[in-house]
């Protein structure tokens, strides 16, 4: 799971990594022989390679179009992008930024334009955590995102990256909104769990992320694809 990319290494954080570093991590992939997927792929297939991987990016910043869409091209490696929609255009303004500080989204053309590596996906409408919404919300969520998809032509798959990792979990809620997620037609539910999974999965609705951090080192970043995140880190 990653956000943001930078030019320089001083400008790295929690949420933003250098595109040196993902460079690094993509050329790590290549040369050890990963394969990596979309979820429109992984909806068709039963079993996949040991060494398989889903690369995501949340926000569709006009940074990943910037960097990380031509390092993807250049690897040959694919990557889910998913999309808030109503900050399309815009700035990430959930952040409490003000739209001049803010970190640029991708425009309707940009996101159009980007190259086959990359599958688009869902981020909610307006990146508000699910626990925190009615079930009326939610829906009402989802109605906003369908039009935006259906009045600007854009091809996104039915796969789901929960904002902030974050859903109902327990009981009778998570029961409902795995309901709702359903109703919806999505596919596929991403939280973070900092945990490998097995595949198939074993809840489409509940499938683990691991962080990847600005301040990973190369070998953090192996760790974590093989164990997932350690205390140590």
């Amino acid at each position: 799971m990653y956000h943001n990319i930078c030019q320089s290494e001083n400008e790295s954080n929690k949420l933003t990594i250098s595109v040196q570093k993902l460079e690094q991590q993509l050329q790590y992939l290549k040369d050890n022989n990963y394969e990596t997927f979309h979820f429109a792929e992984l909806e068709k297939m039963k079993s996949i390679p040991k060494k398989s991987i889903v690369l995501t990016f949340d926000d569709v910043t006009e940074n990943q179009l910037v960097f990380a869409a031509p390092l993807l091209e250049k690897f040959n490696l694919k990557a889910s992008f998913f999309i808030p929609f109503s900050y399309i255009g815009k700035t990430d303004l959930w952040n409490g930024k003000s739209e001049s500080l803010g970190e640029k989204i991708m425009t309707i053309e940009q996101l159009k334009g980007l190259n086959n590596k990359i599958e688009l996906g869902y981020h909610s409408y307006e990146h508000k955590k699910y626990s925190l919404l009615s079930a009326s919300e939610i829906e009402n969520d989802f109605l906003k995102c369908e039009e935006v998809i259906k009045n600007n032509d854009l091809r996104v798959y039915p796969a789901l990256a929960y904002p902030y990792g974050n859903y109902p979990k327990r009981g009778d809620e998570n029961e409902q909104f795995k309901q709702i997620v359903a109703k919806n037609k999505i596919k596929f539910g991403l939280k973070i769990g900092n945990r490998p999974n097995n595949f198939p999965f074993k809840d489409n609705y509940e499938i683990k992320r691991i962080d990847i951090k600005g301040q990973d080192s190369l070998m953090t970043f192996r760790l974590k694809i093989k164990f997932g995140k350690l205390k140590l880190f």
